[in-house]
């Protein structure tokens, strides 16, 4: 049986394994970092999968961001499934976590933003009633 648990410090190693399959790879005392920064913070929410075995099978990271423009709203902020996991309900699981913790936040709606070229997830979110609203560009900038 998997069970779902809030994320720890010590997990920081297998979040980073499982970022790295998202397409972000981290280095585990970065991911460690991170984790120090977010887990205190009540405007954040980590949940994990873990398996029978103990080894980690997925995670999600909720947020509520407050922006001028929109106001105050919920957002998955990351969402992975290990790939010998994919299709066994894990992900479903977490989104549930994930929407459980924004009712309880006092919101009556979550979002996700999904890469175009995730084409897997897009299905997913559907399924689970998450409608597209808008498809943006996103920019980036080094600065020196």
């Amino acid at each position: 049986m998997n069970a779902l648990r809030p994320a720890r410090i010590e997990d920081a190693a297998e979040i980073a394994r499982l970022a790295g399959e998202l397409g972000y790879p981290v280095q585990m005392a970065a991911m460690e970092a991170r984790l120090r920064a977010i887990l205190p913070l009540p405007r954040h929410h980590v949940t994990l999968a873990q398996g029978e075995g103990g080894g980690l099978l997925g995670w999600i990271a909720v947020e509520r961001r407050l922006t001028l423009e929109s106001g105050e709203r919920v957002e998955i902020a990351g969402l992975v499934v290990d790939a010998a996991a994919r299709g066994t309900g894990i992900g479903r699981a977490l989104v549930t976590d994930a929407e459980r913790w924004a009712l309880a936040q006092g919101f009556e709606a979550i979002g996700v933003r999904s890469n175009v070229m995730r084409e897997g997830s897009h299905p997913f979110y559907e399924s689970l009633g998450y409608a597209r609203v808008k498809t943006q560009h996103a920019y980036g900038k080094r600065l020196k």
